[in-house]
């Protein structure tokens, strides 16, 4: 198993910054397919059983607005659902950044939002909003948590908190995390990267082979291994698919959303 240094870094590049390619283009969301599941009111509940469904947008939940000056996409947050790019992907860089708006559904005690990744399948096969899909979680202190959705699983090494918790520990047993194991499939970030209220966070995401590292701010927070899916009886690899991200009862801004081949994991993060 690869040992990694829990420390700061900064992002890998290595000469291929003239290669990263523009996930959002800084116009408008024409290379993004949007979904929407069940509408619901300003308190989270149900109106109507019907899902809005793929590229249907009419409550402007995905937009582009101007922002300090520039362009970024605005997440409302008023029904869930989200974006996804058009192409799949794997072996890449990741990075873009988030911060959050004021809007919170009432009821909820933490703005919410999420980086999905390897996302394969159907649309809404998770909470009828979100394909199968890796996690990394974009929450109010809870961000770089891991979530596997609709069938993702993951190895993780790990340590008990609590009867029901467990927080990524990289001395810690190794335990797979999905929604049939015994840990579930959802497994705390080490550490808290976040910045204050209404900064800029730079989230980095590595993705090689079926190993997959969780960066936020510079401090690695989760690391994934044998990233894999539950098909029916077998277990099978889940190593490429679509981006998205997510609305889910808050308000938050992305920008600056590009990714980058990569032909192994940064060093910077590995110890031999």
């Amino acid at each position: 198993m690869l040992l990694l240094l829990i420390t700061s870094f900064p992002a890998f590049t290595q000469g291929r910054q003239q290669n990263w390619v523009q996930l959002f283009n800084g116009r408008d969301l024409g290379n993004w397919d949007s979904y929407l599941g069940i509408p619901r009111d300003t308190a989270g509940k149900k109106i109507g059983d019907t899902p809005i469904g793929l590229n249907n947008d009419k409550l402007n939940v995905f937009t582009v607005i101007k922002q300090g000056g520039e362009n970024v996409i605005r997440v409302s947050g008023e029904c869930i659902g989200g974006i996804s790019t058009r192409a799949e992907y794997e072996n890449y860089h990741l990075q873009l950044q988030f911060k959050w708006g004021s809007w919170l559904q009432k009821g909820r005690k933490k703005k919410d939002s999420g980086l999905l990744y390897h996302s394969v399948g159907e649309q809404g096969a998770d909470s009828g909003a979100w394909m199968r899909s890796q996690e990394f979680q974009i929450e109010e202190g809870d961000c770089g948590d891991y979530w596997g959705c609709a069938g993702a699983m993951a190895d993780v090494p790990a340590s008990k908190r609590s009867e029901k918790e467990y927080v990524f520990d990289p001395a810690g047993t190794t335990l797979t995390f999905s929604a049939k194991s015994p840990q579930g499939r959802h497994c705390i970030k080490r550490g808290d990267g976040e910045k204050a209220f209404g900064e800029w966070n730079t989230l980095d995401l590595y993705c090689y082979g079926d190993t997959s590292i969780h960066v936020v701010n510079g401090k690695v927070v989760m690391v994934l291994y044998h990233n894999s899916q539950q098909e029916k009886d077998q277990v099978l690899p889940l190593t490429k698919g679509k981006i998205q991200l997510q609305s889910e009862g808050a308000e938050v801004f992305y920008k600056d959303v590009k990714l980058q081949s990569i032909n192994k994991l940064p060093e910077a993060l590995l110890k031999n």
